[in-house]
């Protein structure tokens, strides 16, 4: 029984991305280990308060992950 933690920022993701990212992890851990696995694959997120994570010294804000994709996607 595989049980899948993601780690995220709070309110970076909408609740709609959530059960994407579960549904598409699922999909993954099936396509590797075969249909049986699906009924038993537990997909956990779990959101950390913003300015409780950091990246290179910097606390990170949702805000700054939705200026981060942004960036990433111009």
């Amino acid at each position: 029984m595989p049980l899948i933690t993601i780690d995220v920022i709070k309110d970076v993701f909408t609740p709609e991305q959530k059960q994407e990212i579960i549904t598409k992890i699922t999909d993954t851990m099936v396509g590797i280990e075969g249909e049986a696995l699906r009924s038993v694959t537990w997909v956990r997120i779990v959101e950390v308060e913003q300015g409780d994570w950091g990246i290179g010294g910097q606390t990170l804000k949702a805000s700054d992950v939705h200026q981060m994709a942004r960036q990433k996607a111009a």
